[in-house]
C-alpha cells in the first residue's frame, strides 16, 4: 500500500512538473477548452433543471384537473344521495 502511494504521490509531482513547462499559448489555449467544458457543463445542468421544472409543473397541473374531477364527481354523488 505504501508503495502504491509512493509511486503515486511521485507520478503526480512529476505531471506537476510537466505542466509547469508548458509555453503560455499551451496555457491560453488549455484555459479556452476549460472555460469552453465548464460553459458547456452550465448549460446542461440549467437544461436538466429546466426540463425538471416543467415535467414537475405538468405533473401538478395534471393532478389539479384529477383533484378538481374527483371533488365535482363527489358532489354530485353527494347530491344524489341528498335528493333520495
Amino acid at each position: 500500500m505504501m508503495k502504491t502511494t509512493t509511486v503515486l504521490a511521485i507520478a503526480l509531482g512529476i505531471g506537476a512538473l510537466a505542466a509547469c513547462n508548458k509555453s503560455p499559448t499551451e496555457q491560453a489555449a488549455d484555459n479556452i477548452e476549460a472555460n469552453a467544458d465548464n460553459a458547456a457543463d452550465m448549460i446542461e445542468a440549467n437544461t436538466d433543471a429546466a426540463a425538471s421544472n416543467v415535467d414537475a409543473a405538468g405533473e401538478n397541473a395534471a393532478d389539479a384537473v384529477r383533484n378538481a374531477g374527483d371533488q365535482q364527481a363527489d358532489d354530485v354523488r353527494n347530491a344524489g344521495d341528498n335528493a333520495q
